[in-house]
């Protein structure tokens, strides 16, 4: 069973983060924290509830059409995904608060144009008041930040490109 301060802060923890929905079954005990407009909790204790998956909707893609393409025009996208499918990109392994330094008055672990080896350390990723140190995990140099230092990530979020060696 969780405790009223363990609940209370993963109410905080979701409130803080752009996470909708968080589902946790721990000893017979199911608890939902769903956000919508304000955070709601839902605990229940052994109880079998049917689970119900809800289709979602399929938005299409804007297809450039020929006429535009004859005219020259070209998908601004396309650029940029050539270009990334080159780089390498360093994800957040959890959700949490993104820090380029070990503490605010020290200097940042890594800035563009730095070399990374696999067991450089990045940044670190606060989860639930744990220091997650991050390692680059490949050799390259580091070509773009894409978060900013005290910004909440989510998991799988990219955190840097590397254009790998």
């Amino acid at each position: 069973m969780l405790k009223l301060s363990e609940i209370k802060e993963l109410i905080q923890l979701v409130d803080e983060t752009s996470v909708h929905e968080l589902d946790i079954e721990l000893e017979g005990t199911h608890l939902t924290i769903r956000k919508a407009n304000k955070t709601e909790v839902i605990a229940s204790q052994a109880i079998a509830q049917p689970y119900v998956q809800v289709p979602q909707q399929v938005i299409p893609q804007q297809v450039n059409s020929p006429a535009a393409v004859a005219a020259g025009e070209q998908p601004a996208a396309g650029a940029s995904n050539a270009a990334d499918a080159s780089l390498h990109k360093i994800v957040s392994p959890m959700v949490g608060t993104f820090y380029r330094s070990p503490s605010p008055e020290a200097g940042a672990f890594v800035s563009v144009g730095d070399k990374v080896n696999e067991k450089s350390t990045v940044c670190i990723i606060e989860a639930m008041k744990l220091m997650n140190e991050l390692e680059a995990e490949v050799k390259g140099e580091i070509v773009e930040i894409l978060v900013e230092n005290g910004q909440l990530v989510e998991f799988g979020q990219p955190l840097f490109l590397v254009k790998s060696e």
